[in-house]
């Protein structure tokens, strides 16, 4: 006689709405804002926080706490992010602004770039740049590339010196750290001498790095495929797969997440499960870099919005501007707004709202209150229309703009 198998636990399914509810509460995009803890409140959440050299609003950095907090004043954003040693930038999801509390968690990818010893590009340089690299930062304090002795050889971008190589080799190697931004220009510093020596000398094994960071992906996230976890901070498949059954998150079924709108397998944060999300919905532009829908595949799963920067797409190939937005309003993504300033006014240059054009009506309230918004928080006095996909929609929406 065999013994009876014990009765496996039921896996609880969400559907598709319950998923995306989860999502933006997860991403601090559905419910009151945590004001008091303000911006570094949101970075600590989210976990990272990525960086791109697009400005037209603002830099993406920016636009990600102006998102979920609202008009935030944008010199506090960048005292937030780089004052006081409270975070560093290095490689996320991409290049990332981090809470500082995660320096030990990269251990396994500074490890790992040392191990592999040349930086992408092939880029080599001899230890003893290396060692005069360090030792300058070590006597003078914390310099930018250029203070160091030049960022380039030539003007072309690819071209760095031997200087700029080494002192971004030992950035990911972890002897060397940014934890500031001047002027867009990173500044390096010695990690022994910026990085709190209760963070500076942990050292977790990969597998613990890699556990952590699943976990706080996945609270981030909410709920989220096994794809969606490996994309947050780029992981390896063998990564995420050796940790994610001790993680902390809990197996789920999503309705609709699946081919043909089956269900499909996902993870989700035990938190986010245990409360109904609900409260306001934040109405907003969202930057194209930002964590709510940085993955594409993501995007379009929850939100059903193919959505695509098209900064570096051939301007006669682009379908909906340089720096299209989304408009985030009642928990959906209902259209794009490609923005653009001169002096003090923001030029909505093309908008297009996703409805069929019999209902597109009931987003104009909603678009004229993120347009207003940033036009106030970037400071600009007016707002004007430019290329807007159903001209029936422009008398509506200059009445609410004006």
């Amino acid at each position: 006689m065999t013994a009876a198998a014990a009765p496996s636990t039921p896996v609880t399914v969400l559907s598709a709405d319950e998923a995306r509810r989860i999502a933006l509460r997860a991403q601090g995009l559905l419910g009151a804002p945590d004001r008091r803890a303000g911006v570094r409140g949101v970075l600590r959440h989210l976990g990272a926080v990525q960086l791109d050299t697009i400005s037209v609003l603002a830099r993406s950095h920016e636009l990600v706490p102006y998102a979920r907090l609202g008009a935030v004043g944008r010199p506090a954003v960048e005292a937030a992010y780089w004052g006081g040693g409270t975070s560093f930038e290095y490689w996320s999801h991409a290049a990332c602004v981090l809470p500082v509390e995660e320096w030990p968690l990269f251990a396994f990818r500074r490890r790992h770039y040392r191990a592999r010893g040349h930086l992408w590009g092939g880029h080599q340089v001899t230890p003893e740049t290396y060692r005069l690299v360090l030792d300058k930062l070590r006597a003078e304090g914390p310099l930018t590339s250029t203070e160091l002795g030049g960022a380039k050889k030539t003007a072309e971008w690819w071209d760095w010196s031997d200087t700029k190589i080494a002192v971004e080799r030992a950035l990911a190697f972890g002897d060397v750290v940014c934890t500031e931004r001047r002027s867009w220009k990173r500044v390096y510093a010695l990690a022994e001498q910026a990085v709190p020596d209760a963070l500076f000398g942990q050292e977790p094994s990969d597998e613990e790095c890699v556990r952590t960071l699943v976990g706080q992906a996945g609270a981030a996230l909410g709920v989220a495929t096994r794809a969606d976890l490996q994309d947050y901070h780029r992981l390896r498949a063998e990564q995420l797969d050796a940790v994610l059954a001790d993680s902390g998150l809990v197996p789920v079924e999503v309705a609709g997440w699946g081919p043909d709108g089956a269900a499909a397998p996902a993870w989700a944060d035990p938190a986010a499960l245990a409360t109904t999300p609900r409260g306001r919905h934040r109405t907003t532009l969202l930057s194209p870099f930002d964590s709510l829908v940085w993955d594409r595949p993501r995007t379009e799963r929850i939100f059903a919005m193919e959505h695509r920067l098209e900064a570096y797409t051939p301007k006669h190939k682009r379908v909906h501007g340089y720096f299209a937005m989304p408009l985030l309003a009642g928990g959906r993504l209902v259209g794009r707004v490609d923005p653009a300033r001169e002096g003090r006014t923001l030029v909505a240059r093309q908008i297009s709202l996703t409805g069929d054009r019999g209902r597109d009506a009931r987003y104009v309230e909603p678009l004229a209150t993120a347009l207003r918004e940033a036009a106030s928080w970037v400071g600009c006095d007016t707002v004007r229309v430019g290329a807007l996909h159903d001209e029936r929609l422009r008398p509506a929406l200059e009445k609410l703009l004006a």
